[in-house]
């Protein structure tokens, strides 16, 4: 996808300000909260109306998303928690930018405003389900990294609503709305397949081990010849 490109470019030109950042007693899982800080505030701007604003301190904490991987990787300090932090971490920051929209939708005129709130909960439902979908998934050793909006698509995304502001904003949330639920059922659809393909090969090899084999008694019987009738 294009934002698994944008990332990976991203990383490359970090390099310097990871390396600079290595030298600091600073935690990638410091950078991790200081992401969701960015975020929560971000969220608020949305809340009051400060759209564009909330859309530059979005970026500002999308960055430190991709950076606090990075800086765990160069100063081999990852693990399992730092992991699981920024994992559960990203999805209180979903869950804030999104309470943000409805905060700002409530200021809209009606019937809009109804739309907008109920979209708004929607692709926050499933924003949720695209991660728990993979998270389950994975626990029960399934692979499940397909998708047509994950969470990087989505944030940008939500960012160049929030720039461009009006009915760019509108259309974006309704997109978002339809496309993580798709998503969503797209890595539904992943691990069926791939379950199903499990169930197959365990039946096919319970068939195999029901089938008896031919028993010696059965084979010298079977090779003995006809006896010869005398006329």
């Amino acid at each position: 996808m294009f934002t698994t490109r944008f990332e990976a470019w991203v990383r490359r030109h970090a390099e310097a300000l990871i390396t600079a950042l290595g030298r600091t007693p600073l935690t990638p899982n410091q950078v991790t909260v200081v992401g969701l800080a960015l975020t929560f505030f971000a969220a608020g701007l949305i809340a009051f109306g400060h759209l564009r604003w909330a859309g530059l301190v979005l970026i500002l904490a999308g960055t430190c998303d991709i950076i606090d991987g990075a800086l765990a990787r160069s100063t081999n300090a990852s693990y399992p928690y730092g992991a699981f932090l920024d994992s559960t971490l990203d999805r209180y920051a979903e869950g804030a930018v999104y309470l943000g929209l409805a905060a700002y939708f409530v200021t809209i005129n009606p019937p809009l405003q109804e739309w907008l709130i109920l979209a708004t909960l929607a692709a926050l439902a499933g924003s949720f389900l695209v991660s728990y979908v993979r998270a389950r998934a994975q626990s029960l050793g399934f692979a499940c990294k397909s998708g047509l909006f994950q969470r990087p698509e989505r944030v940008v995304a939500t960012v160049v609503g929030l720039l461009l502001g009006g009915w760019w904003l509108y259309g974006i949330v309704f997109l978002l709305a339809v496309v993580t639920n798709i998503t969503a059922l797209q890595r539904i659809r992943e691990v069926w397949l791939q379950g199903r393909a499990q169930r197959l090969e365990r039946e096919r090899e319970l068939a195999a081990r029901t089938v008896s084999p031919e028993s010696p008694m059965t084979k010298a019987q079977s090779g003995r010849a006809a006896p010869t009738q005398i006329p």
